[in-house]
């Protein structure tokens, strides 16, 4: 892996939830650990309810991942930017978390 990321399956259940709207949950979340950041989970999009997410403008570049395209969630009459991402088409080297979301923890539970 580049920069010694590693990507491996969670062995917990993941609940992600912006108030108390229940926006993904999954027993099969991977853990994606890349040095000098904490551990990121990653869900699977069939694991996440849409509904409550609605893709932004925002784009950000990893040299690592790739390209980051960014969802905004709404629940309860609120919202909140850049709530999640996804590398839609992720480089070779992490190509595992094609199809998975991950969501700031600053924006969302995590449980």
């Amino acid at each position: 892996m580049e920069r010694g990321i590693t990507i491996q399956p969670y062995s917990h259940p993941v609940t992600v939830r912006f108030r108390d709207v229940v926006i993904a949950s999954t027993d099969h979340a991977l853990e994606l650990r890349e040095p000098g950041h904490n551990p990121v989970l990653y869900v699977p999009f069939d694991d996440i309810y849409f509904v409550h997410l609605e893709k932004t403008a925002t784009n950000t570049q990893c040299p690592w991942k790739g390209t980051a395209s960014y969802w905004r969630v709404r629940g309860q009459g609120e919202a909140a930017d850049d709530a999640m991402w996804s590398y839609e088409e992720p480089k070779a080297e992490v190509a595992e978390i094609r199809g998975y979301g991950a969501f700031d923890p600053k924006k969302v539970t995590l449980e």
